[in-house]
């Protein structure tokens, strides 16, 4: 198991493309750990930011009558990938990790297989 410190570092060096990562409450929208970003990304508001977009979706599933769980969000950009996994488990419950990837320089398939490794060994 591994604490949100370890985790963030785990992300940032082991995904390759890693240009920033944030454990977030979708509650608040708080950031409860950053790692990496700089002036250009400012995790702290790309934090909220994406709380919106989670709960958008989650209102969206409960009008639609889904009775499932999202897993993760993929958002596209030109030059990066944001990806957003929501955890479960072990106290996860209304957080999600928040990654951004230089698109052109990672594997998006192989981030999401390590962001899923990383999600399992996190302990809240």
């Amino acid at each position: 198991m591994a604490n949100v410190e370890v985790s963030l570092k785990e992300t940032m060096t082991m995904i390759e493309g890693a240009l920033g990562v944030a454990l977030v409450d979708y509650t608040s929208g708080m950031a409860l750990g950053t790692l990496g970003g700089g002036k250009d990304l400012d995790l702290a508001v790309a934090a909220a930011g994406n709380t919106d977009v989670i709960r958008a979706k989650v209102r969206t599933m409960e009008h639609l009558g889904l009775n499932d769980d999202i897993e993760d969000v993929l958002i596209t950009l030109g030059g990066q990938y944001h990806l957003i996994r929501l955890l479960r488990g072990r106290g996860g419950n209304g957080l999600f990790l928040y990654l951004v990837l230089d698109k052109g320089n990672s594997n998006l398939a192989m981030a999401r297989h390590q962001l899923r490794r990383i999600e399992a060994e996190l302990e809240i």
